[in-house]
């Protein structure tokens, strides 16, 4: 097949960690290397965000399109939609001209789904679409603090109506999808993220404290990913404040993420909030801001802590606990959203409400007072992500999506756009 995928702020070549760039680039990027090596012709296009790049760049095969939509410079995600018609317009202009047509084109997040309809519409190229977020579950949870118009809610439902498959990252995606987009589940298919086994292994302990020059028996909690407040960090430096205050059991806090290799508060604002949160419960020299970090080096990170901690107020799928397992680690994660369906409660790590940092406490106290336990769960954690989590079975997965829906596709592509016909698909482990 010849498959486009559309990504407009997360582009593949990105560095993951800082505010726009997390679990959609590396999603891209790893979904269009496993297309092509499964013999795909793939191109990502992306909005181009700075000025010397060329409007073609390779990664592994893959061809990276690189947009001129609004000013190429980076901008934050939420300032984007007023450049998506020339998102669009140039989308459709170089889908119209490619000498091979595109059998699926598939859209990540709801502005790379304005352009990708526009293509459906010009070009009858059946559309598959990723919304990575949910702008009505987004407001729920921040309020006025949302930086996206109520715009998006009609374009969102649009898309619900229009695209030929929908894909959902997780059970809690899917429902949320029905309850608040009114989506027909039968053009709903369950896929999950992933991660690569070649990055992400277990790495012995004591080794990856050594590289990283961490104390070699200090009890090492780990936070890793995007600095933003829904992430809910904060909880997590509660959590351990509260572990030392009511357990006396001292733990020290790595924070791993930024828009920048050295923690700066001015370059990601966030730290300065979390550093006043930690003033605040006295546990100002127990947290270390690690700042951003290349992918290969996560591995030891993920590998030296006792514990991996993700509580965000909520959350589509989250790559980071995935990671974690992959590399041997317990996880602690916030039961909602994806995390609820790739951690097991009590076997790979546990539940907790996000924002309740007494529970969290508790599980961290629970994992320090049992580290053959806690070695368990970490094993079954690794076990569960490569059974279920790799790229190569998200890729193989979405390839039978991508099959399904061109072949539908190509039976009615001289007709109108009209609903998706046929089985459910369910692409999930």
């Amino acid at each position: 097949m010849k498959i486009a995928l559309v990504s407009e702020h997360a582009s593949p070549l990105a560095m993951a960690g800082g505010v726009d760039t997390g679990g959609q680039n590396i999603y891209v990027a790893h979904v269009a290397r496993q297309l092509h090596r499964a013999g795909h012709q793939v191109d990502v296009f992306t909005r181009r965000d700075r000025a010397l790049l060329p409007p073609i760049s390779m990664m592994d095969g893959v061809r990276v399109v690189h947009v001129p939509a609004g000013p190429p410079m980076q901008m934050p995600k939420e300032s984007l939609l007023p450049h998506m018609p020339a998102f669009a317009d140039f989308l459709v202009d170089f889908c119209r001209r490619e000498s091979t047509p595109y059998d699926v084109i598939h859209a990540n997040f709801f502005m790379s789904g304005m352009a990708a309809l526009a293509v459906k519409d010009a070009l009858r190229v059946p559309l598959v679409m990723t919304f990575h977020a949910l702008g009505r579950v987004r407001r729920i949870h921040q309020g006025a603090s949302d930086g996206f118009p109520d715009e998006r809610f009609s374009i969102e439902d649009e898309l619900v109506r229009r695209a030929d498959c929908i894909v959902a990252e997780c059970p809690a995606d899917e429902a949320d999808l029905v309850e608040h987009y009114h989506a027909d589940r039968s053009r709903i298919a369950l896929v999950a993220c992933g991660f690569d086994p070649e990055e992400f292994a277990p790495v012995d302990r004591a080794e990856a404290r050594a590289r990283l020059g961490w104390p070699r028996d200090e009890f090492a909690v780990l936070q890793l990913g995007r600095l933003v407040q829904r992430k809910g960090i904060d909880n997590v430096v509660r959590g351990v404040a509260t572990l030392q205050a009511r357990h006396g059991v001292k733990a020290r806090l790595y924070i791993v993420g930024g828009d920048s290799e050295m923690p700066n508060e001015i370059a990601t604002p966030e730290i300065a909030r979390l550093r006043g949160v930690a003033h605040r419960c006295g546990i100002d020299e127990r947290v270390t801001f690690v700042g951003r970090r290349d992918r290969h080096q996560l591995r030891d990170f993920y590998s030296a802590a006792d514990v991996f901690v993700t509580t965000p107020w909520y959350e589509p799928f989250g790559i980071t606990p995935v990671e974690a397992m992959a590399c041997g680690t317990p996880v602690i994660g916030a039961d909602v959203g994806g995390i609820r369906h790739s951690v097991r409660h009590g076997e790979t790590g546990w539940l907790v409400p996000p924002r309740d940092p007494e529970a969290l406490a508790e599980r961290l106290l629970a994992v320090h007072a049992d580290p053959q336990a806690a070695r368990a769960m970490g094993e079954a954690g690794r076990v569960r992500a490569q059974t279920y989590f790799t790229w190569r079975r998200i890729g193989i997965e979405l390839e039978d999506v991508y099959a399904r829906i061109a072949k539908r596709g190509g039976a009615r592509r001289a007709s109108a756009p009209a609903k998706a016909d046929g089985d459910p698909i369910r692409a999930f482990g």
